[in-house]
């Protein structure tokens, strides 16, 4: 049997992480449970404490069901190594796609994420390897790749 498993990210700020995150994913705001205004309600409700009920949106997920749901927790810690674990965002379209088209799209993809609080931090290819990816920072730190 699979494991269903959610994505759990350490940040700062959750509320601005997660909508950075669902514009990047096309995820969602996820809905608070049946009978709850809000996240923080329902978390009270389980009688968790207020310096860890959080405040914001916190939480995101697939509208087709079919990713990960992502949770950010939030930490009183800034981040201060490099992540263990990133995401790879695919846009290029895959190998059957000529390597300047895939440049192409990965390079759009990278400059929309730059306008909704992306940093880049360089280009990884290498002269004869048919791969090109851009390698990128969300708005804590949080290193991913577009391919």
């Amino acid at each position: 049997m699979v494991a269903k498993f959610q994505l759990v990210i350490d940040c700062e700020d959750p509320n601005r992480l997660s909508h950075f995150w669902a514009e990047t994913l096309a995820y969602r705001i996820a809905v608070p449970p049946a009978g709850f205004a809000s996240w923080e309600d329902y978390w009270r409700s389980k009688g968790f404490p207020e310096s860890e009920v959080g405040s914001g949106d916190d939480r995101i997920e697939d509208p087709m069901g079919a990713g990960p749901s992502i949770w950010f927790q939030q930490v009183s810690e800034s981040k201060v190594v490099k992540n263990r674990l990133h995401l790879d965002l695919q846009a290029s379209g895959g190998f059957e796609f000529p390597i300047e088209i895939r440049k192409e799209r990965v390079n759009a993809e990278a400059e929309r994420l730059l306008r909704i609080g992306a940093k880049r931090l360089g280009v990884l290819e290498e002269p004869g390897v048919d791969h090109y990816a851009v390698a990128m920072q969300d708005p804590e730190g949080n290193e991913f790749d577009i391919n």
